[in-house]
């Protein structure tokens, strides 16, 4: 191991044990990476794997990992999947935006899918329609965001972050932050960013709360712990000057301040791009952002580096090797995670 990377897991380590309850994915894995992600060959998740984080190797030929109709009760297509370990990093969760505009031919949708793994082949998943109101969430009683839930029209890319000091009603700690954008075009202007809490099981959901509101419309928010105790959040914003720019909070239900206006990713010029993912490439302290420049016809997926901070995007390059990439996210994989995914590439 390098001093740098050695630094970096020293630091790493220190951060985790000085802030017990602070809220962060457990990492796993030091031999490759898995890309889960929609493909733009239709509104499915599909794998992806690789050694290095750039080159990648379809699984299924980019076929779909799953069935969407199984999963994505309300309009049988699955985007944005972002996927992540459990709290005790033995099992697997995800979750998608439940949506299908190949079958709706409009861009609204009306909830979300969350899903568990004990493989990450093997799918077990929960369907929630916003229009159906609080009663499906485990708190209906609270206070609504919203008076009529039939007029949802957008419940975009949802991801999680798991948050050991949430306190359930009965006393139990630990949740998953289900953050999203959600706009309601009957009762707001806009797409705003909101959260839920998901329990242990993966399988209930709180009533929806406002994150923040800069005054225009904010979707595909990506949420990362950084060793400096803050939380470090790539945003695309679709109002003011657009572009997926960079905002921090020291807690992650509030307290997010406007976006750094000078740092965000410009060097696409006039391009537009959205869906950005951060991951860190095994013992490396520096950060890779993807996202897809969807303004490009043919699109373009795009991998550029970040410094230690999140800050200073540079050197922008393709994905390589993945049939229709589109927004997703990464993982890190141990050798027996990524040969157990790549047995059933060979089989296929």
């Amino acid at each position: 191991m390098s001093r740098v990377s050695c630094r970096f897991v020293l630091a790493t380590m220190a951060l985790v044990m000085s802030l017990p309850s602070i809220a962060q994915n457990p990492q796993k894995g030091d031999y490759g990476y898995l890309y889960c992600h929609m493909s733009d060959q239709g509104e499915y998740t599909a794998y992806a794997l690789s050694r290095d984080g750039y080159h990648y190797e379809d699984v299924l030929e980019g076929k779909p990992i799953m069935d969407p109709k199984e999963h994505a009760r309300i309009e049988g297509g699955q985007r944005d999947a972002f996927i992540c370990r459990t709290f005790d990093a033995e099992a697997y969760i995800m979750v998608t935006t439940d949506m299908c505009v190949a079958k709706s031919k409009i861009w609204d949708n009306y909830g979300i899918d969350l899903l568990r793994s004990d493989d990450l082949i093997h799918w077990e998943s929960k369907t929630f329609d916003f229009r159906q109101g609080t009663k499906i969430f485990s708190d209906p009683e609270s206070p609504s965001v919203y008076r009529d839930w039939s007029t949802i029209n957008r419940v975009w890319a949802p991801q999680i972050f798991w948050t050991p000091a949430y306190v359930w009603p009965n006393g139990e700690k630990g949740g998953y932050f289900i953050y999203y954008s959600m706009w309601n075009r009957a009762e707001e202007q806009y797409d705003r960013m909101y959260y839920s809490y998901a329990d242990k099981t993966f399988t209930k959901l709180t009533q929806p709360r406002l994150l923040f509101d800069w005054g225009y419309a904010t979707i595909d928010a990506d949420i990362n712990l950084l060793p400096d105790g803050k939380y470090h959040m790539l945003i695309k914003k679709e109002g003011g000057k657009p572009g997926i720019y960079t905002a921090t909070s020291d807690r992650l239900e509030s307290g997010w301040g406007e976006p750094v206006e000078d740092d965000y990713v410009s060097f696409e010029g006039k391009k537009k791009c959205e869906g950005s993912s951060a991951f860190q490439l095994i013992g490396d302290s520096t950060w890779r952002v993807a996202y897809i420049q969807y303004s490009d016809r043919p699109k373009h997926y795009r991998i550029c580096k970040a410094d230690e901070n999140l800050r200073n995007f540079h050197d922008p390059v393709d994905i390589e090797g993945v049939t229709g990439p589109q927004h997703g996210s990464f993982m890190r994989l141990t050798k027996e995670e990524y040969e157990r995914i790549q047995e059933l590439r060979v089989k296929n």
